[in-house]
């Protein structure tokens, strides 16, 4: 990798890591701030090496228990609404999350509403956004604020509500054999490889 993609993967990290940017918005963020539009940007491989350096020089200490917090919580929520088939995405679903990042679940609803009437009936209170789905149409996205009691403080829930059709290629893998979501099942596989 040369020095001008060295750079934007590294400003790229710390925008993902601290700021919680998704990986192409980080990308063009970075490139805008060091003045380096044209360079070309970073692969996915390494803007992950990336992210995984950032956290091992500056969150080695905090971010193992902070990532192990989002991801019992994360847990909890999907199994809270398992009947809309909860899948963990994001920072929390790839191991790089601190407490700035947002838990992300995506829901397979046949009707979108019904998410927002179970919140509504459990007495939750939701900011409604929109997000590019797979398909790069708009989806609803609903953002809740809730307590995280082992780190202290009230994080970010986000639920993407995706048609229920559009679980079938949700778990496929990348050339790495990764997928980018995974089920309560995973998460719960995730939580004990990492036990001590």
């Amino acid at each position: 990798m040369d020095d001008a993609l060295d750079a934007i993967a590294a400003l790229a990290a710390r925008y993902i890591v601290e700021e919680d940017l998704d990986h192409a918005r980080a990308k063009r963020k970075a490139a805008r701030s060091l003045g380096a539009e044209g360079a070309g940007l970073p692969s996915e491989a390494q803007i992950e090496a990336a992210v995984a350096e950032h956290l091992a020089i500056f969150h080695a200490d905090t971010q193992p228990a902070e990532l192990a917090a989002l991801r019992a919580l994360a847990l909890v929520w999907m199994e809270r609404l398992a009947d809309f088939r909860p899948m963990l995405l994001g920072a929390v679903w790839r191991g790089t999350a601190t407490r700035r990042s947002d838990i992300q679940l995506a829901l397979y609803c046949e009707d979108g509403k019904a998410c927002e009437i179970e919140l509504l009936n459990q007495g939750l209170r939701y900011e409604l956004g929109q997000h590019q789905g797979p398909r790069g149409t708009p989806v609803d996205v609903l953002r809740l604020m809730l307590p995280c009691p082992a780190l202290g403080e009230r994080v970010g829930l986000q639920l993407h509500i995706l048609d229920r059709d559009d679980v079938r290629g949700a778990l496929i893998p990348d050339r790495q054999g990764r997928s980018d979501r995974g089920d309560a099942a995973a998460l719960r596989r995730l939580i004990d490889t990492a036990a001590p």
